[in-house]
């Protein structure tokens, strides 16, 4: 059975900084692409970083560009977000998800297993 974990959000101040982590278990990790997404209340899921399989290629949504770096560590089967700069609008819970394949996508269609999520609040 595939399980991802997220950890690591709270409560913070804008300007300031978070790492988000996600456990993967049950699965090939080094074979598969990770992305993290986020939903804000009354909003739709959106993408907001993918890494391929081995970390060669990284994707991210306009507004993090700069500010989020995608990671992972195929020996602790973990994919993390590098969060800075946060802003209020940063808001959200934040998903991690796995998609069987090497190839990263920025759709949420692409990925089949999801976790829980994490909450992120950044406040003004």
């Amino acid at each position: 059975q595939v399980q991802l974990v997220e950890s690591g959000g709270r409560l913070v101040q804008a300007g300031g900084s978070l790492r988000l982590s996600c456990a993967v278990s049950g699965r090939t990790f080094s074979s598969s692409a990770m992305g993290w997404f986020r939903q804000a209340p009354g909003k739709e899921r959106e993408f907001v970083a993918s890494i391929s399989s081995r970390g060669g290629s990284t994707f991210y949504e306009g507004s993090v560009l700069g500010r989020f770096t995608i990671s992972r560590d195929n020996a602790k089967n973990t994919v993390y977000l590098q969060m800075s700069s946060l802003k209020p609008e940063d808001t959200a819970v934040y998903y991690c998800a796995s998609r069987w394949s090497t190839i990263a996508t920025m759709r949420k269609n692409d990925y089949d297993y999801w976790g829980q999520g994490t909450q992120v609040t950044v406040s003004s």
